[in-house]
């Protein structure tokens, strides 16, 4: 049985890491292994800096396996050209789309992207669309995704002309999920609505409890930024 690495030993480390990569290899292109893949692109990204290999393997790993987590981040390379692919916002859809499909451990963030994608048009040639912006949002939202709920929330707020009718108990329902789970500005709009009776009767009790959470957020956030920061 092998001993424990010595992490001052440069020359051990060395050898560890290079034995690790071969391993990945192995796992990814002998023994078919979609994990063993994704575990290989993640060596190549974060350990020997060589993006355009980690591109390479990610893009096997999704059009050839399926696998939603290097779907994922295949689509986050093509939104920046990373690795040397096409800096294409439709291919980086189509990939967001693929590992929203998959059920992967990515796959509630990819739902949010393509809702983005959808709403803000860049990815189509006909500009945004908000139906299917409001399905992938419903989906990161109902996978516990605070910023796909607040977004429902602005969505039916606003409306548009295309067919989606403003609705403030929707607006509301999706501001306080937002709010559940930790997003500041959900935390906001639910409390002004509630203040305003937008959606809901008036209710300067839940208004005030929501205003307050909010700034707990927003406190916690800071503390946060400070900590990163010191």
């Amino acid at each position: 049985m092998a001993g424990l690495i010595n992490f001052e030993d440069e020359n051990e480390v060395k050898q560890f890491l290079d034995n690790l990569g071969t391993e990945y290899s192995f796992q990814c292109f002998k023994e078919k292994d979609p994990e063993g893949c994704q575990r290989l692109s993640d060596y190549l990204e974060g350990v020997k800096k060589n993006y355009e290999s980690a591109a390479q393997v990610l893009k096997y790993n999704c059009e050839t396996n399926g696998h939603g987590e290097s779907c994922y981040k295949l689509g986050a390379y093509h939104v920046t050209g990373k690795g040397g692919v096409k800096e294409c916002l439709k291919t980086a859809n189509s990939c967001f789309l693929r590992s929203c499909n998959a059920n992967g451990k990515k796959s509630i963030d990819a739902c949010h992207n393509v809702g983005l994608l959808a709403h803000d048009g860049r990815a189509s040639e006909e500009g945004p669309d908000l139906t299917v912006a409001r399905e992938y949002y419903e989906k990161a939202c109902t996978g516990g995704f605070a910023p796909s709920c607040f977004n429902l929330s602005a969505l039916f707020i606003g409306g548009n002309s295309k067919g989606l009718v403003p609705d403030m108990t929707k607006a509301l329902m999706y501001a306080n999920r937002a709010c559940e789970l930790g997003h500041v500005w959900g935390c906001a709009n639910a409390s002004r609505m509630y203040k305003l009776g937008d959606g809901t009767e008036k209710d300067d009790k839940k208004a005030e409890e929501l205003k307050n959470r909010a700034r707990e957020l927003h406190g916690l956030e800071k503390e946060r930024q400070l900590k990163f920061g010191e």
